[in-house]
């Protein structure tokens, strides 16, 4: 089984939303917090384009982080708002050590 995986979620916020958004997110973050196997959060606008907007998740493996979508209050909070997230794939499995080794 995977071990630690990290999740990349972005977004494309326009400059003028981005208050009523953040409050969004951190609703969402908030939720996502209390589920089993959550380990932290990160959020951050990207320094070239500052309506590029990052949240990072970290969870103690794979499971855990597809079980924390579930629950309906998840569902009611985080849910609508990571479907506005940039089409791609977003969790990443942590390499121990070397990288890419």
């Amino acid at each position: 089984m995977v071990g630690p995986v990290f999740v990349v979620i972005r977004f494309r916020v326009g400059e003028s939303e981005q208050a009523g958004f953040g409050e969004r997110l951190q609703a969402a973050v908030d939720v996502l917090a209390q589920q089993k196997g959550f380990v932290a959060a990160r959020t951050g606008r990207n320094v070239d384009d500052p309506e590029l907007l990052a949240l990072t998740l970290e969870f103690e493996n794979i499971g855990s982080y597809r079980r924390a979508l579930s629950p309906y209050d998840v569902k009611l909070t985080a849910v609508p708002l990571l479907s506005q997230a940039i089409d791609e794939p977003t969790a990443y499995e942590d390499l121990p050590g070397d990288l890419l080794s």
